[in-house]
Formats: C-alpha cells, sequence, structure tokens
C-alpha cells in the first residue's frame, strides 16, 4: 500500500514538474516572439549596415549594383591622404571639446541652482532648459541660420539695438565665428539633457552625509568641494563620455546650419562622409570610399572611447 502511494506522488510531482517546463517554454517562447520584430530591425538597419560598410569599403563602388571593382586597400590610403579629411576630423574635434567644456560644468551649476529647495519655480526653469532638447537638430539648423544671418538676422538687429555693434557681423561667412556660432547653438541644443542627469545625480546622493557635515560646521563651499564633487565623479565620466559621443556624430546641425562652410571651416567627418556618398558633384557618389572613410573615423575616435571606457568602469560604479 505503502508503495503504491509512493509510486503515486512520483507520478504527481513528475506531472507537475513537465507541467512546469511546459509553461517556462511557453513564456521563453513568447519572449523571443515579442524580441523577434526588434531583433530582425537591428539586423537589417544596424548589424548589415556595419558589415556591409566594411566590405564595400574594398571596393570601388558607386552605390548601384553589387560592388565589384575590388581595389583593396586603396580606399582607406586615399583617406588617410586627404587633407580634407583631417581638416573635418580636426573640426569635429574643436566643436566636441568646445561643447565638453561648456555644457559639462556650466549644466552642473545650473543643476545645483535648480536643485536648491529655496528657489521657487523650478519645475518652469526645468522645462525651459530642456524645451530645446525635444526640437529637431534640422529645424534648428535652419532657424539658427535664419537669426545668424548677416543681412537682417535676428541676433545681428538685437545687438545693433543694444548699440554693442555697428555694423552687422558675418557669423556664419567667416570661418572662426562660424565655428564659434555652431558651438553656441549645440550648447544651447544639449544642455538642458546634461542638466536633467546632473540633477538626477544630486538627487541620488545621501543626505545624512551633508547633516553630518553641517554639524561639524561645514559651510556650503566645503560641502560642495569635499562631498558633492566627490560623489559625482561616476556621474561627470559617464555625462562626459555621452556628450563626447553626442558631439562626434553632429551631422544634421551642421549640414543645415552651414553646410561645413566656409571654406570647409565646420566641415565635420560626418558631413565629410555623407558628401562623398551622395553629393558629388561632376561624378558618380563614391560610396567605397565614404565606407572607408567612415572606418578610419571609427578607428580613430576608438581610442578616446577606450579611455573613457576604463574611466567608467573604474569609477562609474564607485562612491566616494
Amino acid at each position: 500500500m505503502n508503495t503504491l502511494v509512493e509510486e503515486r506522488k512520483t507520478v504527481v510531482k513528475k506531472q507537475k514538474l513537465k507541467k512546469g517546463l511546459s509553461l517556462k517554454r511557453k513564456e521563453y517562447l513568447w519572449c523571443y516572439v515579442f524580441l523577434l520584430p526588434q531583433t530582425i530591425m537591428f539586423a537589417a538597419f544596424t548589424l548589415w549596415p556595419i558589415l556591409a560598410s566594411y566590405y564595400n569599403s574594398f571596393f570601388n563602388w558607386n552605390g548601384v549594383g553589387w560592388p565589384s571593382e575590388f581595389v583593396g586597400w586603396q580606399n582607406f590610403g586615399e583617406v588617410i591622404k586627404d587633407s580634407y579629411f583631417w581638416n573635418a576630423y580636426k573640426n569635429s574635434l574643436i566643436y566636441t571639446v568646445g561643447l565638453v567644456a561648456i555644457v559639462v560644468p556650466s549644466s552642473l551649476i545650473v543643476a545645483l541652482i535648480l536643485n536648491s529647495p529655496k528657489l521657487k519655480g523650478s519645475v518652469f526653469f526645468r522645462t525651459m532648459f530642456f524645451l530645446p532638447v525635444v526640437l529637431t537638430m534640422a529645424i534648428i539648423g535652419i532657424v539658427m541660420k535664419n537669426i545668424f544671418a548677416f543681412e537682417g538676422g535676428l541676433l545681428n538687429s538685437f545687438l545693433e539695438k543694444l548699440g554693442l555693434i555697428s555694423e552687422p557681423i558675418n557669423w556664419l561667412g567667416t570661418t572662426s565665428l562660424a565655428m564659434v556660432a555652431l558651438i553656441i547653438v549645440g550648447v544651447w541644443k544639449g544642455f538642458g539633457i546634461k542638466v536633467i542627469y546632473w540633477l538626477a545625480g544630486l538627487q541620488s546622493l545621501p543626505k545624512d552625509v551633508y547633516e553630518a557635515a553641517k554639524v561639524d560646521g561645514a559651510n556650503i563651499f566645503q560641502q560642495f568641494y569635499y562631498i558633492t564633487l566627490p560623489l559625482l565623479v561616476p556621474f561627470l565620466v559617464i555625462i562626459t563620455f555621452l556628450q563626447t559621443v553626442w558631439a562626434f556624430n553632429v551631422f544634421d546641425l551642421v549640414k543645415t546650419f552651414t553646410n561645413g562652410g566656409p571654406f570647409f571651416g565646420t566641415d565635420v567627418v560626418p558631413l565629410y562622409i555623407y558628401r562623398h556618398a551622395f553629393e558629388i558633384e561632376g561624378g558618380l557618389p563614391r560610396m567605397g570610399y565614404a565606407s572607408a572613410a567612415g572606418i578610419v573615423y571609427g578607428l580613430a575616435t576608438m581610442f578616446i572611447s577606450i579611455i573613457f571606457g576604463v574611466l567608467i568602469r573604474k569609477y562609474g560604479g564607485r562612491r566616494a
């Protein structure tokens, strides 16, 4: 009798185990079903273009049909020797350094002010700073082109009315001023999101540390230097990395705002690649050459990514 009962319990356990495994398999199956559309989109629009660009870079290809004229490393050698490419890379570096140097510290200062409980209307100010983030970069470029225009531009008219200038400034017709204007617009566009990142970091800091510091007689500046800054180091590294990546990939703003001018003074590598891939005048597009330029650009900037990767690994999860 006991043997029959034990056998029956064993059979019931096996049935429950099979039923549980069946339910888990169904759950896993539905997970894969829901992941399938995203996987297909990723493979079609991200993975395949990356692999195809590496393949196409070894061909003299105009983008029509299948690449057939194999040229080996010729495209890469041409890119490396092209002074216009390195000019665009230099401009990309200038733009990136300018944005990082201005946005990262200034957005921290604004975030500290907005995080103060004594500030009234902080929600309104946060919204105003964040508004440019949701605007399309291409639209911003078109609008700002009219604002910075030499004749009839809103900025020149405003400065003339204030008496700060006696004649209009050719913002977009001078190489140095065009880059300054581009950096100003880039700062305005990406400033709000960095403020939000800093606010998230500030609001995650432990309040008991500040209370203990107040008891010990630390003033506001001492609290900021000895507590806030060390605790914000992980956020500093990550925000700087995000700002650097965003600035290095700028394209639509430059395309609609300055189109790389004047005299290639604001030309950046993404625009350089686009121009050779789609805008060759008096000839056919050079998709193979553009692919090689993109790979060289990626390898040239990889060193920066490696540095940030080491810093994020070292400080990204650390609390001072």
